[in-house]
């Protein structure tokens, strides 16, 4: 008789067989469409079709965020540019704010437990952020064909980090360099699984702070959220706790994506039939992914989450390079 830990392991299964199902129905939808801008103008679909769908598979790829570890901006981006016949603006519109909404939702209670540090996040957000507005700006302004070449490199640079990288509980700091103690960054948090404080602080913080104008930029071009690159910076670069990276790394998109969503607001490249759906969808499917979480097994759901990444990668990569339209 099939314990519970299989039970789950067949409804992520399920889910995701029901995901591909949807995006291969959404394909074929597309295939019909010319080029694909946006979307719905073009289409003999009903309009309430593609925000129905939409939700469903912004649902599922809630669950399967919260499964995997990554945000949904990175999932949201090049599955829904890759399989809906949505100009790729929109959804970049749209994934800034898919992110936007989870890290707004989750920021107070990270803050509240001391977990996000204000001190680490302020001088990284301020850099970050600005990087941001510059990605957003050379993003519209690229055609949509490069963007989504560029788009599928850097999904399938994200594979490999994610199926490469590893985490370090408490990174040792042997001594934290003269930026880091000039601006205070330090700090200390209950570490509940070992029931004592930890103090942490941190090294190496103007090599981080370099690399986050790069996160910035490729956070405002592609509308990906950042946290896939956040976390092995502040981590495995810098030094803080995982528990402080993950954190503060959650916090920092609620103040990253705010600037690139406003260049993009400003541009008109928001759609509330896209961004609606996409929201609810995701939060709703984030919420059901939590509960699941404490029974699934997390390796195995990462290597699906990655193996679904691979796949939107190389459809973003193929499409741009109209070998796979």
């Amino acid at each position: 008789m099939p314990n519970k830990t299989q039970k789950i392991s067949k409804a992520v299964l399920s889910l995701l067989i029901f995901t591909a199902l949807i995006v291969g129905a959404v394909s074929a939808f597309a295939s019909t469409e010319a080029a694909a801008a946006p979307a719905v103008a073009n289409s003999n679909v009903a309009w309430w079709v593609w925000p129905l769908v939409l939700f469903v598979v912004t649902f599922v790829l809630g669950i399967l965020a919260v499964l995997g570890g990554v945000g949904g901006g990175v999932l949201f981006v090049p599955i829904v540019g890759g399989f809906f016949p949505f100009n790729i603006d929109f959804v970049r519109g749209a994934g800034l704010l898919v992110a936007l909404a989870g890290a707004l939702a989750a920021g107070p209670g990270l803050l509240k437990r001391n977990l996000a540090s204000l001190r680490l996040s302020l001088p990284v957000a301020l850099i970050a952020s600005s990087a941001a507005i510059v990605g957003a700006m050379i993003g519209l302004a690229l055609k949509p064909n490069v963007v989504n070449i560029l788009l599928g490199a850097t999904i399938l640079l994200i594979v490999i980090i994610m199926g490469t990288a590893k985490k370090s509980d408490f990174p040792i700091v042997p001594k934290p360099d003269n930026l880091s103690q000039s601006l205070g960054i330090m700090g200390i948090y209950r570490e509940e699984s070992i029931g004592k404080d930890v103090e942490w602080t941190v090294h190496k913080t103007p090599q981080g702070l370099m690399l986050f104008v790069v996160i910035g930029v490729m956070a405002g071009m592609f509308g990906l959220g950042a946290g896939w690159a956040n976390v092995p910076v502040l981590n495995l670069l810098m030094g803080a706790p995982l528990k402080i990276s993950v954190a503060t790394s959650k916090f920092l998109l609620s103040i990253t994506d705010t600037s690139a969503a406003w260049v993009y607001l400003n541009q008109g490249a928001v759609l509330p039939m896209i961004v609606v759906p996409s929201i609810v969808g995701i939060m709703l499917g984030s919420m059901v992914g939590v509960k699941i979480l404490a029974k699934a097994k997390p390796k195995a759901i990462k290597w699906m989450v990655i193996g679904l990444l691979l796949f939107a990668g190389l459809r973003a990569l193929l499409k741009g390079l109209e070998i796979w339209k």
